[in-house]
């Protein structure tokens, strides 16, 4: 991608990328949608058609699909205003959830677009409008360097790669890191609490007993209480994994929703700051 981001003017860098074998597709100039009748899905590598189109809008924004169409799935950070998604990324870097990325973009609104392999699954796309992160995956595309995006004032202002890592880019856990952006949150206790000052056990078998539907908030509520009182995960999970599977959860979302009310029990969320913070900014290779 830097290679062609360091073309001399956008058809260039989008015959660049379809040489590379990278799919895209012509988006309007200074914008993000599509110039294709359908999109995203009319991306190609063939030059003769990449070719073409540029030739006939040469100041054409170049768009790329997400997924295992490209290969690559992408965690936008969002700016917006005086709120960012910087904070968050900062956090789900520091779990594990967000490493190995294999490049990274500093996007016109001074967001950042960080790239990761796609995984054997199928990972569609999301949002967490409150973490102020987004997630491109399959059925998603974003704009890609060096494209250039016009601001309400008529400013124009481009797509940047900042850094190239050093290691081959690793696939993402998307659902690992939604789970951490937005953890579930009951909205109020579950029905027939156990006691506040309930041992692990009891909280297991009352796990145990949940019915469909309030199982997941009953996990939930009870991983929670183990946390705070200073059980370790491998801990709540060997005692509520168990107890939940009972109750009728697979495995994997016991695990997800007790890995979950642990993070939600230890962490505390600073605000959003509207740019990089000094981590971000010293992302390391």
């Amino acid at each position: 991608m830097r290679h062609a981001a360091q073309a001399g003017d956008l058809g260039n860098a989008a015959a660049r990328l379809a040489v590379a074998g990278v799919p895209i597709f012509p988006c309007v100039p200074g914008g993000k949608q599509p110039l294709t009748q359908h999109g995203f899905h009319d991306s190609t590598t063939y030059p003769a058609q990449v070719h073409n189109w540029w030739r006939r809008t040469p100041d054409a924004n170049i768009g790329m699909p997400t997924g295992a169409d490209s290969g690559v799935v992408v965690v936008d950070v969002d700016v917006h205003g005086d709120s960012s998604g910087y904070a968050a990324f900062e956090r789900a870097r520091g779990k594990g959830l967000a490493e190995g990325w294999g490049w990274l973009v500093r996007t016109p609104s001074g967001g950042l677009h960080a790239y990761y392999r796609h995984g054997p699954t199928e990972q569609r796309s999301w949002q967490s409008p409150t973490a102020h992160i987004d997630f491109r995956g399959d059925g998603g595309y974003v704009v890609v360097p060096p494209s250039r995006i016009e601001n309400e004032n008529g400013e124009q202002h481009s797509y940047e790669v900042i850094a190239v890592a050093q290691h081959q880019p690793q696939p993402l856990d998307s659902r690992e890191l939604r789970a951490f952006l937005e953890p579930p949150r009951p909205r109020r206790a579950p029905d027939s609490m156990p006691p506040l000052d309930s041992r692990p056990d009891k909280l297991a078998a009352w796990v145990a007993s949940r019915p469909p539907g309030g199982r997941n908030a009953g996990l939930f509520w009870a991983a929670c209480r183990m946390a705070e009182d200073g059980h370790g995960f491998d801990a709540t999970l060997g005692l509520l994994g168990e107890a939940a599977q009972s109750a009728g959860l697979v495995e994997r979302e016991a695990e997800t929703t007790i890995r979950s009310a642990h993070r939600t029990a230890s962490r505390l969320a600073p605000a959003s700051r509207p740019r990089p913070t000094p981590a971000a900014e010293a992302l390391r290779l």
